[in-house]
């Protein structure tokens, strides 16, 4: 190590001219926060090299600085990417670390690349940069997940499932519709996330500490050559602004929360108590004292790691509630909520965007499963409102019908046009069901009629398909 790298290094930080003993290890330790934030090492190279080309613009430093500290990044970055970077818990961050080394490399330019910022408004635009590239990552893999509800629905547009509230049969509908239930969940979740780029995308460097620079920089240059739409338009807020950090968060809540649902109805439907569907055994685990058990692993971890991506937004919320302006150090424990978010979220979407198009459909189990449970009653309701019954009247003559079937253990579909009459109570009305009514009470009629816009009906289905794949395509 060169006696100006020991320097840095044995004063503890760059900033102890002002003190008079070095930090306490225990201290030291607490505080720095290398074993974490290394991982914006790539973002801050990057960053710092559009920093040095503007200052280097403006005049503010030398042409020949320039070229050195490029020279220096450019070794930097080979070093980080090949491991071969030795990180110093004594320089406490990625930004010392990364400092010291350049200026072992390059000298009095490396110590100039400081001119005209702080580690506030550096840390800041490595953040943006790192979940921006992140976001993007994610972004992709919402496309790739929502394809595959997309082709899953496709190819099981008319096969009948039964739909369901508060887990009891309700009406009969399509496991194609129901996927793209989920198709539209997480096209909301793309939505936010693109929202949320757009208010990141602003660039924060040029804040200095808190209240600007007084050297001449160019903050719409730097802006540009790190493809940031704008800047952050106060400094105070520019340093201290955690707000994109925890919007993300809270998109990725939603996106967990949504992926939780789905992971939830798939542990139930491969139950044998349900037998709706399969899943690769790549998927899933055994048990090591039960030979029979084929264990839904990777849905159930999802469940539980939407707990832990609540808890990274909580803590990113509980972390800025009470924070005077401007920087403050509890904003060093923003990185680790936030790394956890993204890793977690990115992984979890890209795993299930694996499983979907593999889920293997047990059709006749689904359209047994419809049939039970009188899942065409609301149908011989509407039969009756259209026959010009009130609906109130109507609803109370099929739940009497129902409650009949209870009692002699059979469907609505099973009982005579008599027994049906007698059993719906219409006292004097019974002209109004006749024999056309059967084909409402089986499951295929009721879902075939449907077909309004945001129906059941396969055919909507297909249509609702069609018009994702031009929202995903445009």
């Amino acid at each position: 190590m060169s006696s100006s790298k020991n320097s840095l290094a044995n004063k503890a930080q760059a900033w102890s001219g002002r003190f008079t003993e070095p930090v306490d290890a225990l201290v030291q330790r607490y505080t720095a926060s290398i074993g974490f934030d290394h991982r914006l090492a790539q973002v801050d190279i990057t960053a710092s090299l559009a920093h040095a080309a503007m200052l280097a613009q403006q005049k503010i430093i030398s042409p020949a600085d320039l070229a050195a500290i490029e020279a220096g990044m450019a070794q930097i970055r080979s070093e980080i990417t090949a491991g071969q970077f030795q990180w110093q818990l004594a320089l406490e961050d990625v930004h010392l670390n990364i400092e010291a080394r350049l200026i072992e490399l390059a000298g009095d330019a490396g110590k100039r690349l400081h001119t005209g910022r702080s580690r506030n408004d550096q840390v800041a635009t490595d953040l943006r940069l790192f979940l921006r590239a992140s976001i993007d990552e994610t972004a992709e893999a919402l496309t790739q997940l929502r394809t595959a509800f997309i082709n899953l629905a496709e190819q099981h547009a008319a096969v009948i499932m039964p739909g369901h509230t508060h887990l009891q049969v309700a009406q009969p509908v399509t496991f194609g519709h129901h996927m793209m239930a989920y198709y539209e969940m997480f096209s909301r979740d793309a939505s936010r996330l693109a929202d949320c780029r757009k208010r990141l995308n602003q660039l924060p460097l040029g804040a200095a500490a808190l209240a600007g620079t007084s050297y001449p920089i160019d903050r719409m240059q730097v802006a540009k050559a790190l493809g940031f739409d704008g800047l952050c338009r106060n400094s105070l807020d520019a340093v201290s602004d955690r707000d994109f950090a925890i919007e993300f968060c809270a998109v990725a809540a939603t996106c967990m929360m949504h992926i939780s649902r789905l992971a939830e109805e798939l542990v139930l439907w491969l139950s044998p108590r349900f037998g709706f569907i399969d899943l690769p055994d790549r998927f899933c685990t055994g048990s090591s004292i039960m030979p029979q058990k084929k264990n839904p692993d990777v849905p159930e971890l999802a469940r539980g790691k939407t707990g832990r991506v609540y808890g990274d937004l909580i803590a990113l919320l509980t972390l800025m509630k009470s924070q005077p302006l401007a920087y403050n150090k509890d904003n060093q424990e923003d990185k680790e909520p936030l790394f956890d978010a993204a890793d977690t979220l990115l992984d979890t979407l890209r795993i299930f965007a694996e499983l979907v198009p593999h889920i293997v459909v047990n059709v006749p189990v689904m359209l047994a499963a419809a049939e039970q449970g009188f899942s065409t009653a609301t149908d011989l309701a509407d039969y009756l409102v259209k026959k010009g019954l009130p609906f109130r009247d109507a609803h109370e003559a099929v739940a009497l019908a129902v409650k009949a079937c209870v009692n002699q253990s059979c469907a609505l579909s099973e009982l005579s046009l008599a027994e049906l009459q007698n059993a719906c109570g219409l006292q004097g009305q019974a002209h109004l069901l006749t024999e056309d009514v059967f084909a409402l009470l089986q499951v295929q009629g009721s879902v075939e009629a449907r077909a309004h816009l945001g129906g059941s009906a396969p055919k909507q289905v297909l249509a609702a398909i069609l018009q994702a794949r031009a929202d995903l395509a445009g």
